[in-house]
């Protein structure tokens, strides 16, 4: 039965597994569980409660299927092609069969419980977690079986190592003989060259963070990889692992307790780095997304404040932080340059404010915001924490990846920078601009990928200094500033009009928290398009869904107002030498396609080019076109922004125009 569905569902996979030209390889035959569910629901049952005796059926199977599909190959190549052009299709030793559970009922919590909650009852059964890689050993050889010889009646037979006692081999008491006469001997011999080997590794997986409830501490386990599952994965790496949940003898150690430690042996792994998990975006939204901006066609920039009304809703106004926020989290896109070096598309921010600014409420936002995040603080963190460090781990060397590496294709929340030792915050340099670490530690010299967007916030060095440059102020150095594209000052001044404001806001948030708790939910929208209000989830989705869409390309007039800008500033004499350099003109552009992401289009239009140059503009100390600029503090949300624009743009292109670069 097990060669019936083999053979009607993979057949394909058979023929390309028995027409490869490698004989000796080991190939991966990946059937999905939902279609044996259906197939034979009694099979199904059985692999699920007994996976260990059951697979190596299955892998009987598999090679069973072979030989009936090779009839059939042989067949039709003789009828087809009787001058054997073709290579020929030889039967393969080693076929694994691997199940992959995605679809299935074994996806449910219920079935497929996250690390930490792993006990003895899942002991057995076929079972799939789901974690990020967080150390990745080396691969090695392990036996497999060896074949020993009875010296008294020469019966040959087969042992196998035990992965849970070390990989140790337990001969039997007597002879395994099944003859009549029954054999009672104890000595035995091995058989030279009958040695078999496979490829092994250990790996480490850590369940997701995002996950875990407040004041958890993420849990891990240590998972091994056979034969071809081998080296498919590296520190970083989100996962999906099906196998078998197994215990392993702890090492002997004077004076500590023996224990039984858990390890996963698996069966199937599915890296899901790609699939941006979590973000499920239904066709019903996407049409929301389409009446929203056809409605707001004639004011688009009130339609993206209201967008923008969504982050952090409990910090009144801030205008200016929360649009960078956005462009932050949307971000820009990837090129390549003539010379093929890689030009990241992602921003980097730093908050600069005085306490109780609302720094840290916007990096936890922006953590929520995005799908792959990774929170931490500079006091409680180390180079090695952040980029990567070698453990030791049995005697071997290996990597653990670190929060930047863990936050690859994410986002990375670093609170309190300034309390990061200045070693510490010199490692993250290549990370931030290259986008990866080089790793030269106990003998292993490797580069891992960092595609990350870091999200800084700090506080100022005693009182902020509005005559001093950004480096004196903040104690940061200045190739370090340079990296990052939006660096905002939040001064905390004292403005009665503006206290009254904020105190009245926050007043009428938690009473508006206590009437949604009483409130009718099934009360519609004004709005035709169906958005009320936009909501976290509903964010998320509109920043993975036009991060996906949209590749936007810069027309001539962006062009044309980036470059005047960016030539403007360095001729001005108050610039900030940290910040004034190449790198500003790429976050100009990074910007002005994040705007443009934002806005819902496909190309760069002057509109975006001019909003990017605002955000640079608020996070100069000295301006040299708005005279307002240098308090993110002071933006607030106006009531006609589409107006407001025009006078912007007028004042910009005429500061250009003046300078004879536009």
């Amino acid at each position: 039965m097990l060669s019936e569905f083999l053979r009607s569902f993979h057949s394909d996979d058979l023929r390309r597994i028995l027409l490869h030209p490698e004989p000796s390889l080991h190939f991966p035959l990946v059937i999905d569980y939902a279609e044996l569910l259906d197939f034979d629901p009694e099979l199904a049952n059985i692999l699920y409660n007994d996976p260990k005796g059951f697979l190596p059926d299955f892998d009987d199977a598999a090679q069973r299927a072979q030989s009936e599909v090779l009839k059939i190959l042989n067949k039709s190549e003789l009828l087809d092609n009787p001058d054997e052009s073709k290579p020929a299709a030889v039967q393969k030793e080693f076929v694994h069969v691997r199940v992959n559970t995605s679809g299935s009922p074994l996806l449910f919590p219920e079935s497929s419980p996250s690390i930490g909650k792993v006990r003895v009852k899942h002991r057995g059964i076929l079972l799939t977690l789901k974690g990020t890689v967080i150390r990745s050993g080396g691969v090695k050889m392990i036996e497999g079986e060896r074949q020993y010889q009875c010296r008294k009646c020469n019966h040959r037979f087969l042992c196998h190592p035990e992965l849970e006692a070390g990989n140790r081999i337990t001969l039997p008491a007597s002879c395994p003989s099944t003859s009549s006469k029954g054999c009672q001997s104890a000595s035995f011999q091995l058989i030279e060259d009958s040695i078999t080997c496979h490829d092994y590794q250990e790996i480490k997986i850590q369940e997701s963070v995002q996950l875990l409830d407040v004041g958890s501490i993420p849990r891990s386990v240590p998972v091994i990889l056979m034969d071809d599952l081998v080296d498919i994965v590296k520190a970083g790496d989100d996962v999906i692992v099906t196998g078998i949940l197994s215990a392993k003898w702890s090492s002997d150690v004077k004076d500590v307790r023996c224990n039984l430690d858990p390890v996963f042996i698996a069966n199937y792994v599915r890296r899901t780095n790609e699939l941006k998990s979590g973000i499920d975006i239904p066709d019903e939204i996407i049409k929301k997304f389409d009446i929203f901006w056809a409605e707001h066609r004639a004011t688009p920039l009130e339609g993206r404040n209201k967008i923008l009304k969504g982050i952090c809703p409990q910090i009144y106004g801030l205008f200016t932080v929360k649009l960078a926020v956005a462009l932050t989290l949307i971000g820009g896109v990837q090129h390549v340059d003539a010379s093929g070096t890689k030009v990241r598309g992602e921003p980097h921010m730093l908050l600069v404010g005085d306490p109780g600014t609302g720094k840290s409420q916007f990096l936890k936002f922006a953590a929520k915001l995005s799908n792959r995040s990774v929170i931490t603080t500079g006091l409680g963190s180390t180079s090695a924490g952040l980029t990567v460090t070698a453990v030791k781990d049995g005697g071997e060397w290996m990597l653990e990846a670190g929060a930047l590496v863990l936050a690859d294709g994410g986002l990375c929340c670093i609170d309190e920078f300034d309390s990061m030792r200045e070693h510490d915050r010199t490692t993250i340099h290549e990370a931030m601009e290259q986008q990866t670490i080089s790793v030269a530690k106990a003998g292993l010299v490797t580069t891992l990928s960092t595609r990350t967007t870091v999200f800084g916030a700090t506080n100022p060095k005693g009182q902020y200094d509005s005559d001093e440059s950004l480096s004196v102020n903040t104690t940061l150095s200045g190739p370090l500033l340079s990296r990052f594209d939006i660096v905002l000052v939040l001064l905390d001044r004292e403005n009665r009009e503006l206290d009254k404001i904020i105190s009245s806001h926050i007043l009428a948030q938690s009473i508006k928290a206590e009437e949604q708790k009483t409130s009718d939910f099934g009360v519609k929208s004004t709005d035709p398009s169906g958005i009320k209000e936009w909501t976290l989830p509903f964010l998320r989705r509109y920043i993975h869904y036009i991060k996906q869409r949209f590749k936007p390309v810069l027309t001539k007039e962006a062009e044309r107002a980036i470059s005047g800008y960016y030539q403007l500033q360095r001729r001005s004499g108050t610039q900030n030498a940290a910040r004034t350099t190449v790198r500003m003109l790429e976050s100009l552009i990074r910007l002005a396609q994040a705007h443009a992401r934002l806005m819902f289009r496909n190309e760069v239009t002057r509109l975006d080019a001019i909003a990017a140059i605002l955000c640079i503009e608020s996070s100069m100390t000295t301006s040299a076109i708005i005279d307002s600029a240098g308090n993110a503090m002071n933006s607030n949300f106006r009531e006609n922004p589409d107006q407001e624009y025009m006078e912007q743009e007028n004042i910009i292109c005429q500061k250009l125009n003046d300078n004879s670069l536009f």
